[in-house]
């Protein structure tokens, strides 16, 4: 038997295109005669849904979809994706399942039964779990068939009660198939192969899983699907990033005609980049827009916004807008006209101190005798967000937010100032991971001006300004915040390990007071395992204080 593996990337709602992808790759994989085609978790209406599932005409339209693609399916059979609604009056009105299509019928439904509900999860929301597990039978072979994090439980997770797996092997099946909707995180890969392998090994069978690649605004997905043996070993894996199908002949319970290959995850800041440019391409693709602008400061952060647009759109998509104010340096006009040149994308030069004066005059008369503070810098922040947004508006480009993650964590940024923007490219990247994605991009030929990687970070809205006023040294920031954001850790663990106890504190409280500033800022391209934004959810008014 052949089996193909389907690597696509889907766009939520859009029934038209999902469908039409997924039959042309049933009429590709025929032509190359596989046997079966298996496509990921929810490929016929995207991942994640959400409150789409609670519209009548939503799940008309799965349906509807699903007969036209089983439709396609004769000379060749198919596992996808799909919503099916709960027969039964009790529990939740849906399951999220796995169809098996063949002869242009569907002959068995699989039902997801450990739904997640952490992080970018929540699934219990809408679905049922699963209590009943069967094998599907396909031309003399009995296949376990499974949806995403049925197969998490490896461990033993003590909040999942029942355990596919353990009740699909009393069948004696002969292979394993998992589809999946795997978000991407540069550190998930690993922790990935592990449970797959893992489960491989656990109960002697190969496994087919197959993985959605493409951006559902700030959920990216990698791919990079993957075939094991009953040993656990890796036999294949798809494209990174990338669309991808691929045919697999399983014979005598085994994969036949390969042998082990080695595990070679990209490095870390590799799929950082190729996740962002995955991520920006399908925002503007995916919404319907072409062109982006940006303001360009001369600093680090908006020159990896500019260079990363640039790539995934095209240098002829891209407007960068410089808008120097009376405290800019001429260096870093020069180093914004530098990128500009090197990316070759168009651009417009809009001085700020008039319209940023006139603001000031106007205010005199309520702030009179009051000195100079982050009022005024704030002030020169909103002309900006204003001028790039009059761009935005008169022809129709979509404004890029340049913001990173440290800035992010501890309010250091200006709300309806540099805060704006439609996506957020670099809101999960942290500042020391910005420096190294400067080198990586960097890494042929400079695109990134040496001088705005090596000169102070500066918002330039005062005199001699540095971030360093303000903030510790980013080194040491990031470590910290990786520890209280990512990892989750109290401030008496942080403290222990060695941090300054004063600093941690007032780190901390910098990070939670910030929380009223994050609710009020453009969704984030998530490319670590915990973001800001739909992946971690406090209150605006909590008091606790770790």
């Amino acid at each position: 038997m052949k089996i193909a593996l389907a690597q696509l990337n889907y766009h939520i709602g859009n029934f038209e295109s999902n469908t039409q992808k997924i039959i042309d790759a049933i009429n590709r994989a025929r032509t190359q005669g596989a046997d079966l085609v298996v496509f990921a978790e929810l490929a016929v209406c995207g991942y994640p849904p959400r409150d789409f599932l609670e519209f009548t005409e939503f799940l008309e339209l799965c349906e509807s979809s699903v007969q036209d693609i089983a439709a396609a399916c004769h000379g060749i059979a198919c596992i996808l994706g799909t919503p099916t609604r709960n027969p039964k009056t009790e529990g939740k009105d849906l399951f999220n399942s796995a169809c098996f299509i063949e002869d242009g019928e569907i002959k068995s439904i699989v039902n997801k039964a450990l739904l997640p509900t952490y992080d970018v999860f929540d699934e219990y929301r809408y679905f049922e779990p699963s209590a009943e597990f069967n094998c599907v039978d396909f031309k003399g072979c009995k296949i376990a068939l499974t949806i995403c994090e049925d197969l998490w439980n490896i461990n033993d997770n003590p909040l999942y009660i029942a355990a596919p797996m353990d009740q699909l092997i009393e069948e004696k099946p002969d292979l394993m198939i998992n589809i999946a909707a795997s978000p991407f995180a540069y550190n998930h890969d690993d922790n990935r192969v592990k449970v797959l392998s893992d489960n491989s090994r656990k109960y002697s069978l190969p496994l087919l899983y197959v993985n959605q690649v493409g951006a559902q605004t700030e959920i990216i997905f990698d791919g990079g699907s993957f075939v094991f043996n009953e040993e656990g070993e890796i036999l294949d894996q798809l494209k990174y990033f990338e669309e991808d199908l691929r045919i697999y002949e399983f014979a005598g319970g085994k994969i036949q005609d390969l042998t082990p290959v080695p595990y070679n995850p990209l490095p870390d800041i590799d799929q950082i980049h190729q996740g962002l440019l995955l991520g920006i391409r399908d925002y503007f693709t995916k919404s319907g827009f072409t062109q982006a602008v940006l303001g360009l400061s001369g600093g680090i952060d908006s020159a990896i916004v500019c260079a990363l647009a640039a790539e995934a759109l095209g240098p002829e998509n891209v407007t960068a807008v410089l808008m120097p104010s009376k405290f800019s340096t001429d260096h870093s006009i020069k180093d914004a006209m530098d990128l500009v040149n090197n990316l070759g994308c168009k651009h417009y030069v809009v001085p700020i101190k008039e319209a940023a004066d006139a603001f000031e005059r106007m205010l005199e008369p309520a702030f009179k005798g009051l000195p100079f503070n982050i009022t005024e810098e704030n002030i020169q922040a909103r002309c900006r967000a204003v001028i790039v947004m009059a761009f935005s508006n008169k022809f129709g480009y979509i404004l890029l937010n340049t913001s990173n993650k440290s800035e992010c964590a501890v309010g250091y940024g200006t709300l309806y100032g540099d805060m704006a923007g439609a996506i957020s490219v670099l809101g999960d990247v942290y500042k020391t991971q910005v420096y190294e994605l400067a080198n990586h991009i960097n890494r042929e030929r400079e695109i990134i001006p040496q001088n705005s990687i090596v000169k102070p970070p500066s918002a330039e809205l005062r005199p001699g300004q540095k971030d360093s006023d303000s903030l510790p040294d980013y080194d040491i920031l990031d470590r910290l915040l990786y520890q209280y954001v990512e990892l989750k850790k109290s401030s008496r663990d942080i403290i222990a390990q060695g941090f300054d106890e004063e600093l941690v504190r007032k780190v901390i409280k910098m990070v939670n007071k910030a929380e009223f500033k994050r609710y009020q800022t453009p969704p984030i391209l998530r490319v670590s395992p915990k973001a800001f934004g739909m992946g971690r959810r406090m209150p605006i008014v909590g008091k606790y204080l770790s």
